[in-house]
């Protein structure tokens, strides 16, 4: 089984597949490296994929206290996959929590980034949002650890914005059920409480999220709508972002809309390695109530 470590000494499993330009993919917090396998199945004919298991998620690491979890630890974690199997630079690839974590490795490790995708990003975000998200984060730690991962991921794994997988598939809802169940308690619990409930508003991270210069896809379901005022945020906010609304779709659109995800991401990847993908023409923009402040 292989496994790398972090620079605070954390054991984080990964599996690859395919070769050629490095790409990364990292999950979601109800899911894990398997929740990434129609696109490491269809990218590593051409890609060399990598996804791994967050800290906390086994057959990772497990640390015991929530103080080693957090918004920077996820996204030094991207920078340490990357150290450990002595890649450069990827496309890195994130999905809602490990959106977050791509955003921000963006943010603070350019160089290391042939691009950044960002799909299911901003929830509890918002300024209307953020107090809330994260009351509910520690709520939802609190009850991972009194009732354990089968009775939370039947109900978190039911929210409004996962409906949308159960009706299209079936299937692959019961088995993203099953693996959300799976999961350590510990961990979750530690990821909520530690990483999901103590990250910063991204509005309130306006001014670095501008300087992003790294090509970015900024993917949104037009029923995930906890991140959709984020991801034009984002796209407004971030000169060189695209942004693609799926429609009816939910949060883990990867999951659900599998062949049109791979078809956005496959045709951003090219742009970007023909180096047809650069910030916006500068006469384009026109003036908005929403800014990257998220104020009228």
């Amino acid at each position: 089984m292989p496994t790398l470590k972090t620079d605070d000494g954390i054991s984080l499993h990964y599996e690859e597949a395919g070769a050629g330009t490095p790409m990364v993919f990292v999950h979601e917090f109800a899911g894990d490296h398997r929740s990434w396998e129609p696109q490491v199945r269809y990218f590593s004919r051409r890609y060399r994929c990598i996804a791994y298991n967050a800290r906390g998620y086994p057959p990772s690491d497990v640390p015991e206290s929530f103080e080693r979890y957090s918004q920077e630890r996820a996204r030094d974690d991207v920078r340490a996959v990357l150290d450990a199997l002595k890649i450069e630079r990827a496309h890195i690839v994130g999905l809602s929590m490990g959106a977050f974590a791509t955003l921000h490795f963006g943010i603070a490790y350019p160089k290391r980034a042939l691009s950044i995708t960002m799909a299911g990003v901003g929830s509890g975000a918002h300024p209307a949002q953020y107090e809330v998200f994260q009351r509910d984060a520690k709520a939802n730690a609190e009850e991972m650890r009194a009732k354990g991962m089968g009775a939370f991921a039947a109900r978190y794994g039911r929210g409004p914005a996962r409906v949308q997988l159960e009706a299209k598939d079936p299937r692959g809802f019961a088995e993203f059920l099953k693996q959300l169940a799976e999961h350590s308690a510990a961990g979750s619990a530690n990821t909520m409480q530690g990483y999901q409930g103590r990250r910063p508003s991204l509005y309130s991270l306006s001014e670095a999220i501008q300087r992003i210069a790294v090509p970015a896809l900024i993917i949104a379901g037009d029923e995930d709508d906890i991140t959709i005022e984020t991801s034009l945020m984002l796209k407004r906010a971030i000169a060189t972002a695209g942004l693609a609304v799926f429609p009816k779709t939910g949060h883990a659109m990867n999951l659900e809309e599998p062949a049109l995800f791979n078809q956005t991401l496959d045709a951003f990847l090219h742009q970007v390695e023909a180096g047809r993908w650069g910030p916006r023409d500068a006469r384009s923009p026109v003036a908005s109530i929403y800014g990257p402040g998220g104020k009228p």
